[in-house]
């Protein structure tokens, strides 16, 4: 797949409004879930972003937010799953077609259970529709979160997370970049900095 092909239209970059089962509206900007177009974008948050991000499955019960300790020692493909490591941490993300050991292959419904089928670039909203926190979250076959990655917040604190009292924009940088790269949007969106605070709702 080239990069043109990779890269949303304008039409299709705009994003579907969903809402979650929190309550909270949530923009969905669908990203392509192949192999090649996962690996190069985790890729690129991975190794090239690791102080920005925090990263880890957020699911109904459970927020797993972890900070990379330092640049990744290895990443790399195997048999579908992209690996992460940071010396002994890491993790795997089966992003692509798996096969299993030649004597033991992997059933091919386990196979598709296993892989990345929807990937998505996502903001949340806060009740007046303001953007209030930015990301990436992967699903497997069925439905399942794999993993949420949260992009620099312009109303956190970087390093302790606390609420700001004066946002600050730049660090919507990250976003701009994924946008431009992933949904062919170069300039930044008016949305995006129309919010007052940091809020759950």
């Amino acid at each position: 797949m080239t990069h043109e092909e990779r890269t949303k239209s304008a039409d299709e970059a705009q994003p579907r409004r969903e809402v979650d089962v929190d309550g909270s509206p949530v923009d969905i900007f669908a990203l392509p879930a192949d192999e090649e177009t996962l690996e190069e974008l985790l890729r690129d948050l991975f190794e090239n972003h690791w102080r920005e991000i925090t990263f880890g499955p957020i699911i109904q019960g459970a927020a797993y937010e972890f900070k990379a300790p330092s640049p990744p020692t290895h990443v790399g493909m195997f048999d579908g799953y992209l690996t992460v490591a940071f010396g002994a941490p890491h993790f795997h993300l089966c992003i692509g077609a798996h096969k299993g050991a030649l004597r033991h292959p992997t059933p091919p419904a386990l196979a598709r259970h296993r892989q990345t089928s929807r990937a998505e670039l996502y903001r949340r909203l806060d009740r007046s529709g303001a953007p209030v926190s930015w990301g990436l979250r992967l699903f497997n076959g069925e439905g399942e979160q794999q993993i949420t990655v949260l992009l620099p917040n312009p109303f956190l604190d970087q390093d302790s997370d606390k609420v700001l009292k004066t946002p600050q924009w730049e660090r919507l940088a990250l976003w701009d970049h994924l946008r431009a790269r992933w949904l062919g949007q170069g300039e930044g969106d008016p949305l995006d900095r129309s919010g007052r605070g940091f809020s759950h709702d």
